[in-house]
């Protein structure tokens, strides 16, 4: 099995001029529980020094001196072009390499493999709060979001050419995701609506319009087939970002017999959410200090777990893993409910990959199949 990356900063990623991340040979299962509940937390050893993480398991660590606050972090797989010779190919022909949003405005792109600066991209005028790189084979588009209140679309293929600035928000960007069918952008501000943009012609689609208070994170489903977004309003929307019909609301209830009452407690404001690999769970992280795991199909949270000043969580590619970050500086791990997908939702992730809501509903098929197909049965 090919080493995996881990890269904990994401979380936490300003406070720190530095980026460290390290290549794991460990499997799940040699960490260990810390506790006994619906979401069980996974211990995270402590690795302050490079000698101690290079003796735990076989992993190496590396870190990039950025030189000023890193804000946003996306990797990528890029293929050669004749202006990077310098880069250290290996044997799949592509290379690894990170990007890094700047409090500056600047974006740094590294090679993982040897540390080199590959490209400095200017443009933003503010912090870069998020970056996120178009999925293919490619790898070379990557999308930036600002407290300039722009987004700014890069091609490495051409030396990180800057292809468009979109335009469109009154406030921070503070995220940006796009499908991965490579189709659609979309982009949360402190503002109570998202905007959908195409990643062919650049151009604002919708603007999403439901919540009443600030989204602050977006996520879409494996498939593309749905988006996700969370708002201070407490409130979880899913949406056809096909349409632009919202398909389901998910409200955050505090629950009070888990909190600790002597200390600051505000409101269920959510801070972010993501899609499990497999489609079938959503992961959120609200001000109320929990972790939820939603199951689709039952619209309600199937497991908890206490995350005390949470700001962000991510899920393991390969699923059973979730990873929380806090204002404290702290990363936890949770292992995360798992099912085997029934052949109909492996179906629908499949046929919802190649076709969009207005193509299905046109195909020859039952009224029931078409709504299984396009999520109306949420």
């Amino acid at each position: 099995m090919e080493p995996a990356w881990f890269l904990l900063e994401k979380a936490l990623s300003h406070v720190f001029t530095t980026v460290a991340f390290w290549v794991e040979h460990r499997t799940v299962e040699e960490l260990v529980f810390q506790t006994d509940s619906n979401c069980k937390a996974l211990e995270c050893k402590n690795q302050n020094t490079k000698s101690e993480s290079r003796g735990r398991g076989g992993s190496k660590e590396k870190t990039l001196e950025c030189g000023k606050i890193v804000w946003g972090l996306a990797f990528s797989n890029l293929l050669p072009t004749h202006s990077k010779k310098h880069i250290l190919w290996g044997p799949s022909t592509t290379c690894l390499v990170l990007a890094t949003g700047l409090n500056d405005g600047q974006i740094k792109i590294w090679e993982v493999q040897t540390g080199c600066l590959l490209f400095s991209l200017s443009g933003h005028q503010d912090v870069v709060r998020d970056l996120s790189f178009v999925p293919g084979e490619s790898g070379s588009i990557l999308v930036s979001a600002s407290r300039d209140k722009t987004l700014r679309i890069w091609d490495l293929s051409q030396n990180g050419k800057q292809l468009k600035v979109l335009c469109g928000h009154v406030q921070w960007v503070y995220c940006c995701r796009i499908s991965p069918d490579g189709q659609m952008l979309c982009s949360a501000a402190g503002e109570k609506s998202a905007l959908l943009w195409s990643m062919h012609s650049y151009s604002l689609l919708r603007r999403l319009e439901g919540h009443q208070g600030c989204v602050v994170s977006c996520d879409f489903s494996p498939d593309s087939a749905l988006l996700a977004t969370a708002s201070y309003d407490t409130f979880v929307i899913l949406w056809d970002p096909c349409t632009g019909e919202q398909l389901r609301s998910l409200c955050h209830i505090p629950l009070q017999t888990t909190l600790d009452h002597n200390s600051d407690f505000h409101a269920s404001s959510l801070r972010s959410v993501c899609f499990s690999p497999e489609g079938l769970y959503l992961a959120t992280v609200a001000d109320d200090r929990l972790l939820r795991i939603w199951a689709l199909e039952l619209g309600s949270p199937v497991a908890f777990a206490p995350v005390k000043n949470g700001l962000c969580c991510t899920y393991y590619p390969h699923g059973g893993i979730i990873a929380t970050g806090t204002r404290d500086g702290h990363i936890q791990f949770w292992t995360a409910p798992q099912v085997l997908s029934s052949l109909k939702h492996l179906c629908r992730k499949v046929l919802r990959g190649c076709y969009t809501t207005y193509q299905v509903l046109a195909l020859p098929i039952p009224k029931k199949m078409k709504e299984f197909l396009t999520y109306r049965t949420l």
